[in-house]
């Protein structure tokens, strides 16, 4: 067991939070924007194949229901 009598100095929470802050590493704006578009262009294209696929169901329940 460690000696209890010794203590070691801690650096205070915002030191701490301020170190690590300075390793980020940062996206270039040219990275965020191709990834910003491709996320907006998958959302589109996932929103249609569900609205695709939406009607198809609700075109097949309605057949089997009439």
């Amino acid at each position: 067991m460690a000696d209890t009598n010794t203590k070691e100095s801690k650096p205070g929470f915002f030191k701490t939070v301020g170190i690590e802050f300075k390793k980020i590493v940062w996206p270039s704006r040219e990275s965020v924007l191709k990834q910003s578009v491709a996320v907006t262009v998958i959302a589109i294209v996932v929103g249609i194949l569900i609205t695709i696929f939406d009607f198809f169901i609700q075109y097949g329940v309605n057949f089997i229901t009439q």
